[in-house]
């Protein structure tokens, strides 16, 4: 009888985060859609080739990542009140809310931008994360085109840097509070720097991420423009790494990768784990080599 209170208590929970990406779903499209019918960088149907596929990834990006994260989570959180000094807890734990959720955004963007340009430079997390680039037309429902491995992967890459130095300590009243608003953020502005439109923000774009700018890392133009943008929100990352690029006076001629992926969810889901990966994209260049080889090519925003 238990077992079955258990059960139906989870599928409950099931319905109702269905219901809840639903009605997330329908406000992303009342605001995404007419904007990029109004303002296409490249006008493309609203039923384009692949929305089936991306809307699968958008509800199990929804679902699953947030029941894996949940052990490693609470591991990190046991760990940051066991090791982290007191003082530095405490100290933390009084600053304002919109003070810590500054600097969280700035730690964990810092976290996610190693752990996606480790995605790109590891052939075993390319694998995973190969699924997010094979996108050909970019719009804002790309955003969750990701494998559940990959997403879990970037998530944990910027939030166990928030637990290491106390943003996320469970001394805080408000500890949980701070994780959970820079993922809403960051899920929000993910959205809105695939969009497909036109629009630049002139020197802004050198502080904060834009579709100008991210798009530019789903880029297949060539060895020089690859492996650039790693950043979510701030591009000043990319170029303290030296992976920023950001042309004045083009957009990229095409995107996705040059490898085939499986055509349906459930293949592109199960490849990555495949022993024996014959169609496996491996990164298409070394960073590093492309922008020592390419950098001389490519026209900075002025």
């Amino acid at each position: 009888m238990q077992t079955l209170t258990l059960a139906g208590q989870s599928l409950v929970s099931v319905g109702l985060m269905l219901v809840r990406l639903s009605l997330w779903l329908a406000l992303l499209s009342v605001v995404f859609v007419p904007l990029e019918r109004l303002f296409a960088l490249r006008p493309q149907k609203l039923l384009r080739k692949d929305i089936g596929t991306d809307l699968g990834y958008y509800f199990i990006s929804g679902l699953v990542p947030s029941l894996l994260l949940s052990p490693p989570l609470a591991l990190l959180a046991w760990a940051t009140h066991a090791l982290l000094p007191d003082g530095l807890t405490q100290t933390v734990a009084h600053w304002p809310l919109w003070q810590r959720v500054m600097v969280a955004l700035v730690v964990e963007e810092i976290g996610f931008y190693w752990g996606h340009r480790w995605s790109h430079e590891i052939p075993l997390l390319w694998r995973f994360h190969a699924i997010h680039h094979s996108a050909q037309q970019i719009d804002w429902l790309v955003n969750t085109r990701a494998h559940p491995v990959d997403m879990v992967f970037t998530r944990l890459c910027g939030l166990a840097p928030l637990y290491a130095v106390g943003l996320a300590s469970p001394l805080a009243g408000t500890a949980s509070l701070v994780p959970l608003l820079v993922l809403a953020i960051g899920s929000v502005w993910g959205f809105f720097v695939h969009a497909n439109v036109r629009w630049r923000f002139g020197r802004l774009e050198w502080l904060l991420a834009t579709p100008a700018f991210h798009h530019w890392h789903h880029a297949n133009d060539g060895p020089a423009y690859v492996n650039k943008n790693y950043a979510a929100m701030f591009p000043w990352v990319d170029r303290l790494f030296g992976t920023l690029l950001l042309p004045r006076d083009r957009r990229p001629e095409r995107y996705g990768i040059d490898a085939r992926l499986e055509p349906d969810l459930v293949g592109q889901l199960l490849e990555p784990f495949a022993l024996w990966h014959a169609g496996a994209p491996l990164p298409i260049a070394d960073g590093a080599k492309v922008a020592a080889a390419g950098a001389d090519r490519v026209k900075p925003m002025g």
